[in-house]
């Protein structure tokens, strides 16, 4: 095992990835809707260049960003497809030049966006203007219609602007609940509508898209000529009660190794607080990973790891850079033996998912938020 290895690290199963990317891609009619690879925040803490490498070797043409610096981040690794730029901040404002020279696709998300990068683009932008059907973040108000597709003229009418394309994102499509497919099928009614102004007003796009993960799955709709394809890329779910196809793995695994094993007497306590106090005798292994690497803080006394194929609960506050189980049942436990805190160890298995549901959020905030304190390998 090399020396970076002893303490914590993330492994990468590209194969899992492929196989997903195919199980995903085999729920569209691509002859209508075309895949797009979301490799934002790193391809949500995998490396999204190791990602877009990938991804781009099984044909796929086009990616997603969130930012400026994440699309130059794939040129510069060799991307040729295209790059669409999710979001926007005014800190980006002198960035014209970059979104050119880089041949990156803005998303316009305003009139007064789009008119600051016709004023300051040194050429022609590639934009996709953004509507706002009801995800109340950024966007065109596609509330009113007319009113909406006449600003959607403008702004495909402003000088070093090319409007390629028109979209939009649900807000509640990883959902099975009636009221939320309603609320889904309001959005793409009301982004349709648009669209059909638009084109009443002689504006035409190349790409009209508003299908995400979860749109992939339940709501798949040919009208969309791209799907958005994120978190279910890399084998975790978009909502924890939505069912993901079957055949799709979570493709990180987060590992570590036992830096310790003590026991320590009926009454002890271990680490910050003193929230865990020994009812018996108990062997303690210490894992050299904490909140600091990723595993959060709010799984302290809640969650388990694997070891030797077997669960040990997590004992005591996480620290900043180091954890305790409880191994007294599992015998043999020693230094060096590797701890799973996300993934499989013979017949167990712990989810992104899984630590995602006791801490109260979703598995994207898990597997993006492993530090980049921990090396990733890739299989």
């Amino acid at each position: 095992m090399n020396d970076f290895l002893k303490r914590a690290w993330a492994e990468v199963h590209l194969d899992r990835a492929e196989k997903n990317l195919r199980i995903l891609t085999g729920l569209l009619d691509t002859e209508h809707t075309k895949p797009v690879c979301v490799v934002k925040a790193n391809a949500y803490g995998h490396g999204d260049a190791e990602l877009m490498k990938l991804y781009q070797g099984m044909g796929i043409g086009f990616f997603a960003v969130s930012n400026i610096n994440e699309g130059i981040k794939l040129r510069e690794n060799g991307c040729s497809g295209d790059i669409i730029v999710l979001s926007w901040s005014p800190s980006d404002k002198g960035s014209m030049a970059a979104i050119h020279s880089n041949n990156l696709i803005q998303a316009a998300v305003s009139y007064e966006h789009a008119l600051e990068m016709s004023a300051n683009s040194p050429g022609e932008i590639r934009v996709h203007v953004k509507l706002d059907t009801g995800m109340g973040r950024v966007g065109l108000n596609a509330f009113d219609t007319g009113e909406c597709a006449e600003t959607v003229k403008k702004i495909s009418e402003m000088k070093n602007l090319k409007a390629e394309g028109i979209f939009t994102h649900f807000a509640a499509a990883d959902s099975l609940s009636k009221d939320k497919t309603d609320y889904t099928g309001e959005q793409k009614r009301r982004f349709s509508e648009v669209v059909r102004k638009c084109e009443d007003l002689g504006v035409t796009f190349i790409h009209r898209h508003f299908t995400n993960s979860a749109g992939a799955i339940i709501h798949k709709d040919n009208a969309s000529t791209l799907a958005r394809l994120g978190i279910t890329l890399y084998g975790l779910t978009p909502e924890i009660s939505l069912p993901l196809p079957e055949g799709l793995q979570p493709v990180m695994d987060f590992k570590a190794c036992v830096s310790q094993v003590k026991t320590i007497h009926k009454g002890q306590s271990v680490s910050y607080g003193r929230t865990f106090i020994a009812e018996r005798d108990t062997k303690v292994a210490t894992i050299p990973a904490g909140y600091a690497d990723g595993y959060p803080r709010l799984l302290s006394g809640r969650s388990e790891v694997l070891v030797k194929g077997r669960r040990a609960k997590v004992i005591g506050r996480i620290c900043m850079d180091q954890m305790m189980i409880d191994v007294t049942d599992i015998p043999g436990v020693k230094m060096g033996d590797i701890c799973t805190l996300i993934g499989r160890d013979g017949g167990e298995t712990v989810t992104a998912d899984e630590i995602a549901e006791i801490c109260g959020t979703i598995g994207y905030e898990i597997v993006s938020g492993i530090s980049s304190r921990v090396p990733r390998v890739y299989y």
